[in-house]
């Protein structure tokens, strides 16, 4: 696992090269996140909290209609020191501010029914490690950490009809964490054991308490460029603020469907096994595989309440966020990569067998597949480097079909898209940049409520000039 120092030049690295363009292309690994998309988002920056890797966008966009605008921003401030005498230390404290509208607009009479004007929060923490030097072949780390996040949501609420003003609302709350780890990575040779406790004194929504976690690993080097890897571990994931306090209802022609919030939600607990391994052939050529098998226990997850009613001639459908017993999942995640000569090959392959399993208000669920989870996610790149400053290359992604609901009612079909990149030196420090999003026009659906869909982003063309200053 990479460590604190190079975690941090990384983050330093994607800000020289990335802060202010523009974010093409979004892919995400973890099955809860694949409805995310920062297409179209642009990078403000990247920093880091111990080995987390946080990234920066500010994002504005039209969804749909005009008027149906969303913004997200954000600043970051941070202090970092290291102490490298007798006992070297690591301290750090940050402080993270965000800011997030959002305009609906009706499908039907196209006027505003909802202004999320306003939604600022705040995070803040900081972390304090120590690293005892006990012998030569392990490396301990002692510590604390403490975190804390706060935010409120600001929303007006407007007739489709009329467009007057009927109602203001707002939401908000505060979660925080203390915890308390103690880690040791054990070297004999060509075998690296590595394991862990931590302590959280977590207080988020109606519930706090502690709570205990651990991790153990091992990584064995052998000869012939393979190392053999296995891992279990447990960890624990607090409600957000979101899904503590904000309840939201979406609309379209002839549906609706309330989601109410629940600040009496749980922390998810995450328990799992892996194990992998990473081989390199040659020096271009090289694979690696991770078999997983995780089990999230109480989920959370946006459960239908009884069964949709008609009311006025429209579906009205009601959910609540509630944990569930637990979503497990298992499966492959495999990954190549080829360099010959100008050319290079990568490729990516996920999939994941995932079910959910239930008791009491959401038995429905049980057996299940959790929404927006595929099964089958992949993406290739070819690339062609001939010189230094002139590079082209294609990717591949597909994604297989998914649900966008609990009750699995609300199809997404598998999607395959081919991105394109070409970058045409100039003149000494300028190059062309050229840059294309789903070449093929494909219909990607990326919402499907009731039959009311979102399409994702058409052929898009991008072109412009990249400036290096030494």
């Amino acid at each position: 696992m990479p460590e604190g120092d190079t975690i941090r030049r990384l983050a330093d690295r994607i800000t020289a090269r990335f802060a202010g363009q523009r974010c093409l292309r979004c892919e995400t690994r973890d099955p809860r996140l694949v409805g995310v998309d920062l297409a179209g988002a642009i990078l403000l920056g990247a920093t880091s909290f111990g080995k987390h890797l946080l990234i920066r966008f500010d994002d504005a966009r039209t969804l749909r209609f005009a008027g149906a605008d969303t913004t997200s921003s954000g600043e970051d401030a941070s202090l970092r020191i290291v102490g490298r005498g007798v006992l070297p230390f690591e301290a750090m404290a940050y402080l993270q501010a965000r800011n997030f509208t959002k305009v609906v607009i009706s499908s039907t009479t196209f006027r505003k029914t909802l202004d999320q004007y306003a939604t600022p929060s705040t995070g803040w923490g900081g972390k304090l490690e120590l690293r005892p030097r006990l012998l030569a072949s392990h490396l301990v780390r002692l510590g604390a950490d403490w975190r804390s996040a706060e935010g409120t949501a600001y929303e007006a609420t407007y007739n489709a009809v009329t467009g007057a003003l009927t109602g203001r609302r707002s939401s908000g709350g505060r979660n925080t964490d203390l915890g308390l780890f103690a880690q040791d990575d054990w070297t004999l040779g060509a075998l690296v054991l590595t394991g862990g406790l931590r302590a959280d004194r977590a207080v988020a929504g109606n519930r706090s308490g502690w709570e205990f976690s651990g991790r153990g690993g091992a990584v064995l080097r052998l000869d012939h460029g393979l190392a053999l890897r296995g891992s279990a571990y447990s960890g624990i994931r607090q409600p957000t603020l979101n899904e503590l306090y904000r309840s939201f209802t979406l609309t379209a022609p002839g549906i609706r469907t309330n989601t109410l919030a629940n600040p009496d939600l749980g922390n998810e607990r995450l328990e799992g096994l892996e194990a992998g391994a990473d081989l390199s052939v040659g020096a271009g050529l090289s694979f690696s595989f991770t078999l997983f098998d995780n089990r999230v226990r109480q989920a959370i997850a946006n459960v239908t309440i009884g069964q949709p009613t008609v009311v006025g001639g429209t579906l009205v459908t009601n959910r609540k966020r509630l944990n569930v017993t637990a979503i497990h999942a298992r499966g492959l995640e495999a990954g190549a990569e080829l360099k010959a000569g100008a050319f290079t090959f990568s490729g990516s392959l996920a999939l994941t067998e995932a079910r959910v399993e239930a008791g009491g208000l959401a038995a429905q669920l049980s057996g299940r597949r959790p929404a927006q989870t595929p099964e089958l996610a992949a993406s290739a790149t070819l690339g062609w480097h001939p010189r230094p400053g002139l590079a082209v290359a294609l990717t591949l992604k597909h994604v297989g079909a998914q649900y966008e609901d609990d009750l699995e009612t609300d199809l997404l079909p598998a999607a395959t898209t081919l991105d394109g990149f070409v970058e045409l030196p100039l003149r000494p420090g300028v190059s062309l940049v050229l840059r294309g999003e789903n070449l093929t026009d494909k219909a990607v659906l990326t919402r499907n409520q009731g039959g009311s869909y979102d399409l994702g982003a058409p052929r898009t063309l991008w072109a412009g000039l990249r400036a290096q200053i030494r």
